[in-house]
């Protein structure tokens, strides 16, 4: 099953930050895939044939061979195990306890910040940036992304767990929520984020090229 063809399924403008996770973690195994946009603002998803295909009906879905799964950090499990080290590169810290805290940082920003997540929107990132301030949930928010960050990140290193993991990505993506729109970011985080914006996965899909951007 591992030789099986693998599809990586996208939203149509190539901005959500799970897609970019799940794009990552494929890029930085090593993997060949084939990736196949979905127009979540026609409501593609819930098309039958995807949501036969996908179970859940949402945006990414990894398919491989004949087995298709949803929910980024599933996929990211996923491809860890099934492609593990030393074949492929781990995507994951190998200490167990950095390991546990890496999955703890990629739970924690899929299911907080949402001020953030809201106004500096991922559209603000790769299209036209904010034009509103943040409001006082935002700057909250915002001021505990970058209280948790700064516990994370040592000055003059530039991965978490001293080599990358995907927890590295999916952190520089959420502070380049703010550092892309303007917003106050200490210039350690700053240089911790730009430092790993420049891996050639990242820069792959932050160049990626994109339709004219529709709300949905």
């Amino acid at each position: 099953m591992p030789s099986a063809a693998i599809v990586l399924y996208t939203d149509a403008f190539w901005i959500s930050p799970y897609v970019f996770t799940c794009f990552v973690a494929l890029r930085e195994k090593g993997l060949p895939f084939e990736t196949r946009s979905v127009a979540l603002q026609d409501k593609e998803q819930r098309g039958a044939a995807f949501q036969k295909r996908s179970l859940t009906g949402r945006v990414p879905a990894l398919e491989h061979g004949d087995f298709t799964l949803t929910e980024s950090n599933a996929i990211v499990d996923y491809l860890e195990e099934a492609f593990p080290t030393p074949g492929h590169p781990s995507i994951y810290p190998a200490e167990l306890r950095a390991r546990a805290r890496a999955r703890q940082v990629l739970g924690w920003i899929r299911t907080d910040l949402m001020p953030i997540r809201e106004e500096r929107a991922t559209h603000t990132m790769f299209y036209a940036r904010a034009t509103e301030p943040l409001s006082a949930a935002g700057r909250d928010a915002a001021e505990r992304l970058l209280f948790v960050a700064d516990q994370l990140v040592t000055e003059g290193k530039p991965t978490l767990f001293g080599a990358f993991s995907i927890a590295d990505a999916d952190l520089a993506f959420m502070l380049h929520r703010l550092i892309l729109n303007g917003d106050p970011v200490p210039s350690k985080l700053v240089g911790f984020a730009r430092g790993i914006w420049e891996r050639p996965c990242i820069r792959e899909f932050a160049a990626h090229e994109r339709l004219p951007y529709v709300p949905y």
